[in-house]
């Protein structure tokens, strides 16, 4: 028997290999797949939080509102990587603009529906924030190195 097309999307995404399958199954009920065309706001800073997005193809940009500058860049996502961590933390809001920058496949997965198993299911809940976490650190990183270059002096 073959495997459903997005249940084997989500087991070959990197965000998730070696998560148990009892988790996997959570994951499949959750999912649809979705597509951004170019130039598409995929969400905005300050709008409510209930999703997350594994990168199958295209680009994301993550962005910041700086008027009168425009918007600022802050990072770039790309096929294999996670758009969005803000459904896990409260209050539930987004913290960037994300724009799509070239046409954007993805697999879109309801965080509300997660984050009630994860209430109910604590191993599971640890499971999120660990792999969460990790993406948390990955854009402070980048957000401070996109600090260091706007206020370098010699810039």
């Amino acid at each position: 028997m073959s495997t459903p097309p997005l249940e084997a999307a989500i087991n070959a995404h990197p965000f998730f290999i070696g998560i148990a399958p009892r988790y996997r199954r959570l994951l499949y009920e959750c999912a649809v797949e979705t597509s951004f065309d170019a130039g598409t706001y995929i969400f905005h800073a300050g709008e409510p939080a209930s999703q997350f997005y594994l990168l199958s193809s295209g680009k994301v940009a993550l962005e910041i509102s700086a008027a009168p500058r425009g918007p600022l860049l802050i990072d770039t996502l790309e096929s294999g990587e996670v758009l969005g961590w803000s459904w896990l933390f409260s209050p539930y809001i987004w913290h960037f603009d994300a724009r799509a920058l070239l046409p954007t496949h993805a697999i879109e997965i309801d965080g509300t529906f997660l984050r009630m198993q994860a209430k109910q299911d604590h191993l599971f809940g640890y499971e999120l924030m660990t792999r969460f976490t990790q993406i948390l650190i990955e854009r402070l990183q980048v957000t401070r190195m996109q600090l260091l270059d706007i206020y370098n002096p010699q810039g």
